[in-house]
């Protein structure tokens, strides 16, 4: 038998053992296995995370093997980590974002340096494909879930829907070119210091305005998007990611508008009546006359949106990306990639 048929019979194995994503996959062996462990300066059986709920621990080897399956490189190996240890700390409450009938979908998103050593895509077609980096680190994470967590459709992974973010979603921000300070400096780490953001996410939702020059206006074209009265924030306000691409940035740029002012127009815009709330059947009770004022906003505060910069130059399309679930369930994670 010829090595490309023995691959060919190994990815057919693999597809019967149920340890893909229903695409094809790259055949471990102990050398490629090896030279990811090797990235992150680990030996096989060291433990670098856990998951209490499942009563889960998650070794060096698990991830090197679903990051070589997945077709990283070893390079890419530390950002696969970092997002291991996200969805592992207790504020990302792993179980409910992967197990939920919501079908949430976990985007990362990098930042620093590690973007330009990587070749991360931050720019044209961000959430598409044809970007090694950002489909396969991304696809390893989900890959990890499937294969060491048993996070599975039918079993653990109970989601009704889901969405293709599940399959790989991952981007990096174009910090070039923002008018604003990148994600990882505004959590509190340093311009030079790389980090993944991990995130429980409804999905990418696409927002267009052409004509606007104006900064409030473009805030209130995002604001109606994020505060549809289907998306579950209207009620969990759990952290939000808005990314304005494009011809956007150059709006609030030329506006000189800071990030926070971006933020505080958000929330503010990014509500509804509780009567509307209540009409639609996502709160109980009946509409009384302070329900037609009062107002619910989509984050508890401005602080919890997180407001990147990424997407092509080019085009009058931005895009917001809902939080799963309810505050108190799950919260994006910033971790540092160390090695």
């Amino acid at each position: 038998m010829s090595g490309l048929d023995h691959a060919i019979e190994l990815i057919e194995a693999y597809f019967q053992k149920g340890w893909t994503d229903g695409l094809p996959v790259v055949p471990p062996s102990e050398t490629s296995i090896n030279a990811m462990m090797a990235a992150i300066g680990l030996s096989a059986g060291e433990v670098v995370g856990e998951i209490a709920a499942r009563n889960v621990q998650i070794t060096a080897d698990k991830v090197a093997i679903n990051a070589v399956l997945a077709g990283c490189l070893p390079e890419y190996m530390p950002v696969v980590l970092a997002a291991v240890k996200g969805i592992c700390h207790p504020d990302f409450g792993y179980h409910g974002a992967a197990t939920s009938t919501g079908g949430a979908a976990i985007a990362m998103i990098v930042n620093g340096p590690v973007i330009g050593r990587l070749g991360i895509n931050a720019r044209d077609n961000v959430f598409g494909p044809g970007f090694r980096p950002n489909a396969t680190i991304g696809r390893a994470l989900r890959l990890l879930m499937m294969n060491a967590i048993d996070t599975r459709p039918g079993r653990l992974d109970r989601s009704t829907l889901g969405n293709p973010g599940k399959y790989t979603l991952c981007f990096g921000e174009d910090e070039e070119n923002s008018p604003w300070e990148p994600l990882h400096v505004e959590k509190g780490f340093n311009s030079g210091d790389s980090t993944v953001t991990v995130f429980a996410t409804e999905g990418t939702h696409q927002v267009y305005n052409h004509l606007s020059s104006d900064p409030d206006t473009l805030c209130m074209t995002m604001a109606d998007a994020m505060s549809n009265l289907g998306s579950m924030a209207i009620v969990g306000q759990q952290d939000f990611v808005v990314v304005f691409a494009g011809e956007h940035q150059k709006v609030f740029e030329a506006g000189g508008w800071t990030k926070s002012e971006v933020k505080q127009h958000l929330f503010a815009h990014a509500s509804r009546t509780l009567a509307d709330i209540k009409r639609a059947g996502r709160m109980p009770g009946p509409v009384t006359a302070a329900d037609k004022y009062d107002r619910r906003h989509v984050v508890r505060k401005a602080d919890d949106l997180l407001v990147v910069s990424a997407g092509a130059r080019a085009g009058a399309f931005s895009a917001c990306l809902p939080g799963w679930g309810g505050h108190t369930t799950t919260r994006a994670i910033t971790t540092p990639i160390t090695s």
